[in-house]
């Protein structure tokens, strides 16, 4: 089977050559001339600001120390485990809120935001405003209106973002994307995503006494905009994600990842409806397991198509057209097209895999998901996270857990809750509205 687009490729030589070629030439340009810096940093590097150093935040770091200066760090938990990030930064000052450090230490440029979901935007917002280059972990926000309204400050504001989706920046993620608009498997209508998470809690009530607060802890700054909750370990540390106070659950953790492949193969952006089921649900926690179901609209040449989301160990039954023997695994994503499937990046059935001749490849490989914003920073093409893409990804992210809402659950029984993204509303359902945001706790603003 002969490629279609393969007379609309471009050599790898010359991609390589020409890529090089342009970073070389962007190498060479002071950073304080080509970002709007407001002074020289020594070797013309980035003085980066860590937010939330333990777990994600320190690798984060890691990373970014390989070529730019780490001058600032922050945790709300100044823990064992921050405490090794101290040691391996010894140079960088030390602070527990992050409006202090920004107010106080001015040669930061940019910051990396590692902290619970919860805080991500207020935190990025503040960041924005005050013209610090930001990138946040997934999801990018904790609500659709903040997804929303820091996806426009982004957009009008003169910094380069990312958010922490880092498998974007993979070429697996480019041949797959090469592969479907070569209609391989002919044209998809449905898309299947599943994971083993959660790995934490979840489908639990709160806890009925408190714990006292670690002395290493602020917890008043870990509640941050949120409704005050007593201290208890089953919060923090880690076990947050599963609680509605603080966490996304499984499809903030991982669909942020799992979907941004299919938004960009599919050309996605909003769903115009959406529903669920799952085990339990209660006000606390998120269900042990769910299944999420988006309805997409015909963009681009390309038909409707659905996307199916899967959690908790729950995965999609066999699919007609799967051989015999194949496994699909406890987490992965497959395309379901009129001529064949592609599974975690194979095509299926065998035949079709044997007879087809891919593309030569066309679409640029990353410098890595990091080192993308890292040269946005110094004035770069905007990295492939940004928030101009982030946001409306995480937006259809949380509609999912808006749909898992223990408090719709007994009117979408009867309804799929529709979705209309001008309004960020639910016009069938205008009770689903109070779930787009919630009011910020006295001192916390976006």
């Amino acid at each position: 089977m002969k490629s279609k687009s393969q007379k609309h490729s471009i050599s790898r030589r010359k991609f390589i050559n020409t890529s090089t070629a342009a970073l070389t030439g962007l190498a060479i340009v002071p950073s304080h001339v080509v970002s709007g810096l407001g002074h020289t940093p020594p070797s013309d590097k980035l003085n980066v600001a860590g937010i939330g150093i333990g777990g994600m935040g320190r690798v984060n770091l890691n990373e970014i120390a390989e070529t730019e200066n780490i001058v600032a760090l922050c945790d709300v938990d100044w823990s064992e485990t921050v405490g090794e990030v101290f040691k391996t930064y010894p140079k960088a000052k030390r602070y527990k809120d992050y409006r202090v450090m920004l107010d106080t230490q001015e040669d930061i440029d940019a910051v990396v935001i590692s902290t619970p979901d919860h805080t991500h935007a207020v935190i990025s917002m503040e960041a924005i405003r005050r013209g610090k280059h930001v990138y946040t972990e997934k999801p990018l926000t904790y609500t659709l209106h903040e997804a929303r309204e820091l996806t426009k400050a982004a957009k009008e504001s003169n910094v380069a973002t990312q958010m922490g989706n880092h498998g974007q920046a993979e070429d697996a993620t480019r041949r797959l994307r090469e592969m479907i608009w070569d209609e391989v498997i002919g044209t998809i209508h449905h898309v299947h995503v599943w994971t083993d998470r959660p790995i934490w809690p979840q489908g639990i009530t709160r806890p009925s006494y408190s714990e006292p607060v670690p002395s290493s802890l602020d917890w008043d700054l870990f509640i941050g905009p949120v409704p005050m909750q007593l201290y208890h370990s089953s919060y923090h540390p880690f076990n947050w994600r599963g609680w509605w106070d603080f966490g996304t659950g499984a499809l903030g953790d991982i669909g942020c990842h799992s979907f941004d492949p299919v938004f960009r193969a599919l050309k996605l952006k909003y769903p115009v409806s959406v529903q669920a089921v799952s085990t339990q649900v209660n006000a606390d926690t998120f269900p042990l397991g769910s299944i999420v179901e988006y309805d997409f609209p015909a963009r681009e040449g390309m038909p409707p198509v659905k996307l199916t989301w899967y959690d908790g160990g729950l995965r999609p039954t066999r699919i007609p057209g799967i051989e015999d023997g194949v496994r699909i695994g406890n987490g992965g994503v497959m395309y379901v097209g009129s001529n064949g499937m592609i599974l975690n990046g194979e095509i299926l059935p065998e035949s079709l895999k044997n007879s087809y001749e891919p593309p030569e490849p066309y679409l640029p490989s990353s410098p890595g998901h990091r080192m993308e914003w890292i040269l946005a920073c110094k004035g770069g093409d905007p990295a492939g996270s940004n928030f101009d893409w982030a946001g409306p990804l995480t937006e259809t992210v949380l509609l999912g857990n808006i749909a898992l809402r223990p408090e719709l659950r007994a009117e979408l029984g009867t309804q799929v809750l529709k979705f209309n993204p001008e309004t960020l509303s639910f016009p069938n359902l205008p009770e689903a509205d109070q779930f787009a945001h919630y009011e910020y706790r006295d001192g916390w603003k976006l």
